[in-house]
């Protein structure tokens, strides 16, 4: 989990989006445990409340499941982001070898979501 504390982009969502790439990626699985929030906000140094609204979020997506007593645990909504990785991979490849900054790309994915639902 990473943030970063110069960028525009509000720190829960830097967050959310920082665990979102790593369910993508298939570093985290459904039913695999996140750090509490206390444990998040004291390694990346932003208040506990900053990442409890990350937590909130996530789990308002689906992607997460608060338990009390057992923290924040990924659900199986984690499983169909791993099977678009290797096609967001693809994309990026070729939105760089196209010359798009990531800034175009997401914005066009966002329109064609947008578009779409």
């Amino acid at each position: 989990m990473k943030v970063d504390s110069s960028s525009d982009e509000r720190l829960f969502a830097q967050l959310a989006a920082s665990i979102r790439a790593d369910a993508a990626a298939g570093r985290l699985r459904p039913g695999d445990r996140l750090p509490s929030a206390r444990d998040v906000a004291e390694s990346l140094g932003v208040n506990v409340h900053t990442v409890l609204h990350a937590y909130q979020e996530l789990r308002d997506e689906g992607l997460i499941e608060l338990r009390r007593g057992r923290g924040a645990v990924v659900t199986e909504a984690a499983a169909p982001l791993a099977a678009l990785h290797a096609d967001i991979e693809a994309l990026v490849a070729k939105a760089k070898a196209l010359g798009l900054s990531p800034e175009t790309l997401a914005a066009c994915v966002r329109e064609t979501a947008h578009d779409s639902c």
